[in-house]
């Protein structure tokens, strides 16, 4: 039976159609993959079938075909018409619904749409995780000891026994995740929306999202529609398939049918034959250790006796499976993090600065020259992309100045200098995630540091856009004579731009060496983890 409808769906930010023409139909119980680059439309489109604000369609209609009781409002898929309501045993009748239009029912079909946002945690942030469930089941109807099995059931699922009692904004980004999986599910949905599930996380920790939601959307035959970046995800958890493209549906069939012909347009990356000087070292780290002491487990060693150098005008690229110590070895070379004990000198013109003395004449004289992007990078969300790129971060320049080298920054991360001119004066939230991940990218490069740290640079990037940024990259270190560290544990996306590679294992770094040489001293473990070749 269809459960929803799209028909002829068209929507404009700022008189520019940012979706056209949209038609598509969902049976009740199937699966849709949203397949596209990163501004195609795939958000703007679930923001819409959730009937979030801001995001009504300028022409065409949403329908959703639904099971629904006069008496209490209880929503149920289109196949329970005639049975007993769940809620209060009055009898369900068969509805379509012009989600937009028929403002009497949005209340009570907007409670039953389940929606996992891509960098958004909907959740209680000083309750525990069995405390956020338990709040999600009450609102669902269910109390006392089955309230309880049920959390614990829904916990077990999302093989997070270990965490029941930790305080949600405790938890790392993939565990918050899989906290929002369970509480949607909570509600009992007819429809369940992923938008980029796992698009910012670990290789390792995606595939525990993907089961959960094999385990609880798809086995329960709950109808999802779900967007990605990435091939392989549509592949894996979708029967059939749309390919947007600047808003628009350029081709549609099975998953593994638009996988394929979305792949072959990636096309493999071809490194640019660009002569590169070497120059003489930048940095240097002798014996660098960060201890931090926990109650749990005593003394942990996030990095441990580290020495290394790394060479100005290089590609250096810091490797390791989750939680190896590559970041906070990356927070260290920042000046971010002071070392527990060991030297770091840092050279700014001829003269080395020791990074492990505080204060103007020590860290603070070379920081200016070190640019830092974090995985969870901040833009200004009141400012427009050219307020991010130049005022709001003290860079004050005339502004006609001002938009040319901002203009310039944009090209050198990927987009084309008619899409940089466009952005420039939009807001951080009127971008795709993957548009705003290289504008953070372009705020830091604007700046022009004589260091460049990118901390999992690829997390939002869809594969076309990853080859876009791997050769803006290698041209912009010659270009503007740019030394990166690339954090990273996409060993594929390090084989591509990097020099040379120093393997992270445990807090210590057990080699360095050229890319294809540390591929070789992966563990089967880290192999799974680092490599999707």
């Amino acid at each position: 039976m269809i459960l929803l409808e799209v028909k002829n769906v068209t929507k404009r930010f700022g008189g520019k159609e940012v979706l056209k023409n949209i038609s598509f139909t969902l049976n009740e119980g199937e699966s849709l993959g949203i397949l596209g680059k990163s501004g195609a439309g795939k958000s703007v489109l679930l923001h819409m079938l959730r009937g979030m604000e801001g995001y009504e369609p300028d022409e065409g209609e949403i329908i959703y075909h639904v099971s629904y009781c006069d008496n209490c409002g209880y929503v149920d898929v289109p196949s329970k018409d005639g049975e007993k309501c769940k809620k209060c045993g009055s009898t369900l009748k068969k509805i379509e619904v012009n989600f937009w239009k028929d403002k009497n029912y949005l209340y009570n079909l907007k409670k039953k749409i389940a929606i996992m946002l891509q960098r958004t945690f909907a959740l209680y942030g000083e309750k525990t995780v069995i405390e956020n469930i338990l709040e999600a089941l009450h609102q669902a109807g269910y109390e006392g000891k089955e309230a309880i099995d049920k959390a614990l059931e829904l916990i077990k699922i999302v093989k997070l026994e270990h965490r029941i009692t930790h305080i949600a904004r405790d938890l790392s980004g993939g565990e918050k995740q899989r906290v929002v999986l369970a509480r949607q599910i909570a509600k009992e949905p007819f429809i369940f929306l992923a938008d980029e599930p796992t698009g910012t996380l670990d290789p390792q920790t995606a595939k525990l999202v993907h089961s959960a939601l094999k385990e609880l959307v798809i086995k329960n035959k709950i109808s999802l529609i779900l967007t990605s970046h990435w091939p392989e995800v549509i592949a894996e958890l979708t029967e059939k398939a749309i390919w947007l493209d600047k808003g628009e549906i350029i081709a549609e069939g099975s998953s593994d049918e638009i996988v394929n012909k979305f792949m072959e347009q990636v096309g493999k990356f071809e490194k640019p034959k660009i002569e590169v000087e070497i120059k003489e070292d930048i940095i240097r780290l002798e014996n660098i250790s960060k201890h931090y002491c926990s109650v749990e487990r005593g003394v942990i060693k996030a990095v441990d006796n580290v020495s290394l150098t790394i060479k100005e005008n290089e590609i250096f690229g810091l490797v390791g499976a989750s939680g190896a110590g590559k970041t906070t070895l990356a927070k260290i070379i920042a000046g971010v993090l002071p070392p527990s004990k060991g030297k770091y000198w840092f050279r700014v013109g001829d003269e080395w600065v020791d990074m492990t003395q505080p204060g103007p004449l020590g860290r603070g004289r070379a920081k200016r020259y070190i640019g830092i992007l974090f995985q969870e990078y901040a833009l200004y969300p009141h400012r427009t992309i050219l307020e991010n790129l130049t005022e709001a971060i003290g860079l004050e320049l005339p502004d006609e100045f001002a938009f040319m080298k901002a203009t310039h920054t944009l090209v050198s991360v990927g987009f084309s200098e008619e899409e940089a001119e466009e952005i420039l004066n939009k807001y951080p939230n009127e971008l795709s995630v993957g548009e705003r991940h290289r504008c953070a990218l372009a705020q830091v490069l604007i700046k022009e540091p004589r260091v460049v740290i990118l901390d999992e640079p690829t997390g939002t990037m869809d594969p076309i856009t990853r080859n876009i940024v791997a050769n803006s990259i290698l041209k912009s270190r010659i270009e503007l004579e740019q030394t990166y560290i690339i954090v990273s544990h996409d060993m594929d996306f390090v084989l591509n731009v990097c020099d040379r590679a120093g393997l992270v294992r445990n807090g210590k770094l057990i080699k360095v060496g050229k890319p294809d040489e540390i591929v070789k001293l992966l563990t089967e473990e880290e192999k799974e983890e680092m490599l999707n070749q």
